[in-house]
């Protein structure tokens, strides 16, 4: 396995056996993968793909039926290959009758941090995540919102060099996902790479420099987002206006698929070599030109065209 990984995996697979009478499950066949350092990686895929299975058997929580997993250059069957991690499960188990600020001493004890380095970073991260005026509340009392900022607080509590996050916005407003977003480049300006799995696509194509993406227990895609959403080199989009009324005029002459808007913008998407001859039509119309750009491919298309197949 190659140190410049902080996650590899070789030939994981996990079959969970089944119970009297039924059939055993895999969950994940012969997964590989590989995260580099630095980097912001999104494990995406359908409900029941192994996404969490995959979280699980990564921190240690489950263990493999076969293969092998690096965390950071340590063999995961080693306990000590946690000690840079950190971790936010997807439904964060807090005790409720702990402050905030008691949850994370916790925490770092549990580490043996030294009581006046846990003082302080215990204080630093409830500011961090915006949970400052709560530190003092029963986690009893948080909203979803709170307990999800105060488990990325906990997560972050050794100082990790990776941070494993099982769909940390799963449960937040859109305000606390831009939150959770900025808070996670932030972690990687740092020089921490970030593993996290997720259902919304749009925020993984915000932050991600890689995408793994999972179906049925099997990593069917990875590299980077660039690789992944390439741009269509042979095709264009093309975006112009038409008068009033006009576009039932000029339909028989779109042999492409188009979209067509309330505003009476057309936007349609041709071959590279038959963009100069569209835009005469479009001139012969008597439509106005906004724009002419690459097409590219959106994570979603990517993901449902994947999926498809």
């Amino acid at each position: 396995m190659n140190t410049d990984f902080v996650i590899e995996t070789e030939n994981l697979t996990k079959v969970f056996r089944g119970e009297l009478g039924q059939k055993d499950v895999t969950a994940l066949q012969g997964l590989e993968l590989k995260v580099e350092r630095g980097r912001v990686y999104a494990f995406i895929g359908p409900n029941g793909a192994g996404k969490t299975t995959t979280i699980k058997l990564l921190t240690r929580l489950l263990f493999p039926t076969s293969g092998n997993i690096k965390i950071l250059g340590v063999e995961n069957s080693n306990p000590d290959a946690m000690l840079k991690v950190g971790y936010l499960p997807e439904q964060p188990g807090i005790y409720g009758y702990l402050t905030g600020e008691e949850f994370l001493d916790y925490i770092g004890r549990l580490f043996k941090i030294p009581p006046d380095v846990r003082k302080k970073r215990t204080a630093d991260l409830l500011e961090l995540v915006g949970i400052q005026r709560a530190k003092h509340t029963l986690v009893r009392n948080y909203s979803r919102g709170m307990t999800q900022r105060l488990g990325l607080a906990q997560a972050l509590i050794n100082d990790p060099e990776l941070l494993i996050l099982d769909e940390p916005m799963a449960n937040l407003d859109p305000v606390g996902r831009r939150d959770f977003r900025d808070l996670i480049l932030k972690m990687k300006d740092e020089g921490k790479t970030i593993f996290f799995s997720s259902h919304i696509l749009s925020d993984a194509e915000t932050i991600a420099d890689q995408i793994g993406l999972i179906n049925r227990g099997r990593l069917i895609k990875s590299g980077s987002l660039d690789e992944l959403l390439s741009l269509q080199a042979s095709d264009v989009e093309i975006l112009f206006s038409l008068p009033e009324n006009k576009f039932s005029e000029i339909k028989g002459g779109l042999d492409q698929e188009y979209q067509m808007h309330s505003s009476g913008r057309v936007r349609v998407t041709i071959e590279k070599d038959k963009v100069k001859s569209f835009l005469k039509k479009v001139d012969k119309w008597g439509g106005t030109l906004i724009s002419v750009v690459p097409a590219s491919q959106t994570l979603e298309a990517f993901f449902l065209d994947e999926i498809g197949r």
